[in-house]
């Protein structure tokens, strides 16, 4: 079997709490599935917010399902600068002390205090996965992507392991754009 993975770019998003989608939406709201996305049970919706920043703003943000227990904003460190917004580099879900933006919908608008991050790169892999690849849960590695014109190797890539997983590693747009990736793009892990 191929030790290679899909390396995949994830543009800017949010993931909402059921507190924040009603705010936002209106009473009783429900996320509108669009397509499906790699990760077993996560989806891109219909529903699109305005991320607000001190310096501008970022209109047609796409929202992710399902409902999390807490909002979240990832953007790339482009997306987030050009906003005005301190975003530190975090693993989805670690926001605390993080940056605060405002969140606006067609129905209202939420305010949060920390939950904009730019995502750590990251590879999801299942057990059996991670097995054959020689890591663990929380293992940080190098990856290296094979691309036209701009091959690379990264670092700082963490090796996240569950059995809800589908193989597959996630960058932002910066750094997709930075190696030139492409919807076939293939990383390995690799020893420096």
């Amino acid at each position: 079997m191929s030790k290679e993975f899909i390396v995949e770019t994830s543009a800017r998003h949010i993931h909402v709490s059921q507190e924040h989608l009603e705010v936002l939406f209106g009473k009783d709201a429900k996320l509108t599935h669009k397509k499906d996305l790699s990760q077993p049970g996560q989806f891109a919706c219909e529903e699109r917010v305005t991320v607000v920043g001190p310096k501008k703003e970022l209109a047609n943000v796409s929202i992710l399902g399902p409902v999390r227990p807490a909002t979240q904003v990832e953007l790339s460190a482009t997306d987030a600068r050009s906003i005005g917004i301190a975003a530190p580099v975090r693993e989805s879900g670690d926001v605390s002390g993080s940056g605060a933006c405002k969140i606006v919908g067609p129905c209202g608008e939420v305010e949060i205090s920390e939950g904009v991050i730019v995502a750590k790169r990251h590879i999801h892999l299942t057990p059996a996965d991670a097995e054959e690849l020689g890591v663990k849960d929380k293992d940080v590695v190098w990856v290296k992507l094979d691309t036209d014109g701009r091959k690379a190797v990264l670092g700082d890539v963490v090796v996240r392991v569950s059995d809800k997983f589908a193989r597959a590693m996630h960058i932002d747009t910066d750094e997709s754009n930075a190696v030139a990736a492409t919807g076939k793009t293939m990383g390995v892990i690799v020893t420096l």
